[in-house]
């Protein structure tokens, strides 16, 4: 944690608020943000899991992955090799070389040879269409440019050990493709959890956990608020956090 940093054009340290980590993130490119922090927590990971994270970007799941569970490794894969170069700039700051490890790579090319997973995370691309950004990076990051729901959740399928576990974040509006793509690629749907920014509108975002192999049962949990009706994050939020977000404004 005492590490010299060397921060480049456009980077920022930012606080991750827990036990003293921290963040380098780039204002020009795509940064972390609620979502981030949700599929974490909604994660349930068990000691000395193998879990892999895809599309890393900047790092963040992996770290605070590895520092609130007590997962055995886990693998950042991302394509954009100037963001696993940020990852891996986070990784060393934080100290924590032997638990995560950032692969430059492609999730539809992805080698499983021998090498299987507990556990596959993921917060991907969320739009299959729309006004595309002009910045590659965020554009990469928001859009199915790379890759498409279905590449995830097959490539999350071949990687999965049996019975291994699949969670992700995505826009709710996409839950009927994500069942159907889940079933067809022996991800039995098992926890829903749907995330909305005030109580009284519709979800945006969904919560997800799949199962290799698994037989069919799903449960569907209460949902996330993220703001009050004063614009203030919620006390479910802050929770998750573990600090008053409200105080950090």
């Amino acid at each position: 944690m005492d590490k010299k940093i060397f921060l480049g054009e456009n980077e920022r340290i930012d606080d991750l608020n827990f036990d003293g980590y921290k963040i380098i993130q780039n204002s020009q490119k795509f940064c972390f943000g609620v979502d981030s922090v949700l599929l974490c927590n909604f994660a349930r990971i068990k000691k000395n899991d193998y879990v892999i994270d895809f599309g890393c970007g900047s790092g963040v799941i992996c770290i605070l992955l590895a520092t609130k569970t007590s997962l055995k490794k886990i693998v950042g894969l991302e394509i954009q090799k100037d963001m696993v170069d940020l990852a891996r700039k986070n990784v060393l700051i934080n100290s924590l070389e032997s638990k995560i490890e950032i692969v430059h790579g492609d999730i539809k090319n992805i080698c499983v040879g021998n090498e299987k997973f507990d556990v596959v995370v993921t917060n991907p691309p969320y739009m299959s269409g729309g006004i595309i950004n002009k910045n590659q990076s965020k554009a990469i990051a928001r859009h199915e440019i790379f890759c498409n729901l279905e590449d995830v959740i097959y490539s999350a399928s071949k990687i999965l050990k049996n019975s291994g576990r699949f969670f992700m974040i995505h826009r709710s509006q996409r839950l009927a493709d994500i069942f159907y793509l889940m079933r067809k690629h022996n991800l039995e749907p098992k926890i829903l959890q749907m995330v909305h920014s005030f109580i009284n509108c519709p979800a945006q975002m969904v919560l997800i956990e799949g199962i290799k192999n698994s037989k069919s049962m799903l449960k569907v949990m209460p949902p996330l608020i993220i703001y009050d009706e004063n614009g203030n994050y919620t006390n479910q939020i802050n929770k998750i956090y573990g600090v008053d977000k409200n105080k950090l404004k």
